[in-house]
């Protein structure tokens, strides 16, 4: 099997902490060289402890699932010789309350839009079993009830 990583850095910044006003900007950085100004979500931590540009966990939870999704589509597709041009997702998460009061990302739905091209274009049904199969291979799809260990150090 395969490991994947992510690197995160926050840092004070000299604010005064204790009262709980700090900023909670910080970044990602992703083993291509990749980095990502993240943040929390401006509806939990308000402005300026938050900034609105950065990507929050939930989003990136989103994203991870509706990528992970396309890319399992994409290579269906190109098995069964369709040519896709282009596949776009206005994905979805929202948050609840479980029985036990704790707050969870309660639903995301994937809102896929795919264009093909060539002679060989797929029915109504192909592209839905394609879906299927998708969603049945995404290891981030796999994975919404994996354990979590921490590992301070």
């Amino acid at each position: 099997m395969s490991l994947h990583t992510a690197a995160l850095t926050w840092s004070r910044d000299g604010a005064l902490f204790t009262d709980g006003k700090f900023s909670r900007k910080h970044t990602w950085r992703f083993d291509g060289g990749a980095e990502v100004a993240g943040s929390p979500a401006p509806q939990v931590v308000p402005p300026p402890m938050s900034d609105p540009a950065g990507v929050d966990p939930e989003e990136a939870f989103v994203a991870s699932l509706a990528s992970c999704h396309m890319l399992f589509f994409l290579a269906l597709a190109a098995k069964k010789r369709f040519i896709v041009d282009r596949y776009s997702d206005e994905a979805v998460g929202e948050l609840g309350k479980r029985a036990d009061g704790k707050t969870w990302m309660a639903r995301v739905t994937l809102r896929p839009e795919t264009q093909f091209s060539g002679d060989k274009q797929p029915s109504p049904d192909e592209i839905a079993a394609l879906h299927t199969q998708a969603h049945d291979l995404c290891y981030i799809a796999n994975s919404v009830t994996t354990e979590v260990t921490i590992e301070p150090r």
